[in-house]
């Protein structure tokens, strides 16, 4: 069973790379609240070695590379090759660059390269583990001794609006495959904390704490990007890009009338969402 879950993972996000891509640079700007207590949680300091788990398109591992200085470093990793090539591409190397991306597959591997690192983040990611204790496993094995995780995840029913973007468009846009439920690797897989600490426990850290949080993503008054915006990052994003341009206009209208809750005209939208913080260290005691 997980062989086919993390085939399945693997194909999904092969396929929505394209999404995430095109909204490389809006996802930093707006997606930035998803991460913030994490980042907040991680307490990072100059001259550490950061990993950054599902890294994605890199914003979040130059962002933690900013932080790091020369005499620190910051590596991403990614199980799609086509979001880590985005990444070297957004951030180029240069003499001195303390920042790095590698492709990998984190459920199948011992450690994560360039490993150990000093701490470990993670911005809505840990729930797409197909064996989350496998994955968090290596992510805690790719830590010195003593070394810390800070994460975010949803909470159930933490993104009202990422359903309402996918309703929107579905009419418009052909058949959407549906959001995952129960434990299935996808957006709410870690919504229950008592499995977050099961898991976390199980993959052998210390020291976990699942803290909620409520945060407010924020993105400017323009409907029709915003929109766009969601769509494509989310379930229906396949179908959307594979859809004729008017079936495509015809979905941001769709999942802009259902987001029109959460948008002042004028202002701009806020979108509430319900998260988990999620820290936890690695035992400190040699084989930790």
């Amino acid at each position: 069973m997980t062989a086919a879950a993390r085939d399945r993972t693997s194909a999904y996000w092969s396929a929505a790379a394209a999404g995430w891509i095109r909204h490389a640079d809006r996802h930093d700007a707006w997606g930035r609240p998803l991460g913030a207590t994490a980042l907040a949680a991680l307490r990072p300091a100059p001259g550490e070695r950061f990993l950054d788990v599902g890294c994605a398109c890199g914003g979040t591992t130059a962002d933690l590379a900013s932080v790091a200085g020369p005499a620190g470093a910051a590596v991403g990793v990614d199980l799609v090759e086509a979001l880590i090539t985005e990444a070297n591409r957004r951030f180029p190397a240069a003499p001195g660059r303390n920042l790095s991306f590698h492709t990998a597959d984190v459920e199948r591997i011992e450690r994560v390269p360039q490993a150990p690192f000093d701490a470990a983040y993670s911005r809505m990611a840990l729930m797409m583990f197909a064996d989350p204790v496998a994955g968090c496993a290596a992510v805690r094995r790719s830590l010195r001794p003593g070394g810390r995780l800070a994460a975010t995840v949803f909470r159930g029913g933490g993104a009202p609006w990422l359903p309402a973007a996918m309703l929107g468009a579905a009419a418009d846009v052909g058949p959407v495959e549906p959001l995952p439920v129960g434990d299935e690797p996808g957006p709410f897989a870690f919504a229950d904390p008592r499995r977050v600490e099961r898991i976390l426990a199980a993959a052998g850290f210390t020291a976990i704490a699942v803290r909620p949080d409520d945060v407010v993503v924020g993105a400017p008054d323009d409907p029709e990007a915003v929109a766009d915006w969601l769509i494509d990052l989310g379930p229906a994003g396949v179908a959307y890009r594979a859809a004729p341009a008017g079936a495509r206009a015809a979905a941001r209208e769709g999942a802009a009338r259902l987001l029109e809750r959460y948008r002042t005209p004028g202002t701009g939208y806020r979108l509430p969402t319900a998260i988990w913080t999620i820290t936890a260290e690695r035992p400190a005691t040699p084989g930790g």
